[in-house]
């Protein structure tokens, strides 16, 4: 089993169905590989104000990207950057 990432870690996550508007066009696109922030029981800390009913956890986008657990399929740390150790 897949460990969950940290709460408030940025991973890479796989969307499987995640058309993305491209501007100055009318066409849209998937970018089915997006860079999210995990938060652990959002639901809990932040019941819904809809009552949808969902997964306790969340993910955050950058800009308007934000995800529902469910919708995220797989996920990986963000690789080390240059000269990390």
């Amino acid at each position: 089993m897949q460990r969950l990432p940290a709460d408030g870690q940025r991973v890479l996550c796989w969307l499987p169905d995640n058309p993305v508007h491209l501007p100055g066009l009318a066409a849209r696109e998937q970018r089915h590989v997006v860079v999210l922030r995990f938060a652990e029981d959002w639901f809990v800390k932040n019941p819904s104000k809809t009552g949808r009913t969902t997964h306790r956890h969340f993910w955050l986008g950058e800009g308007s990207s934000n995800c529902f657990f469910e919708q995220v399929t797989h996920w990986a740390p963000l690789p080390p950057g240059p000269g990390a150790a």
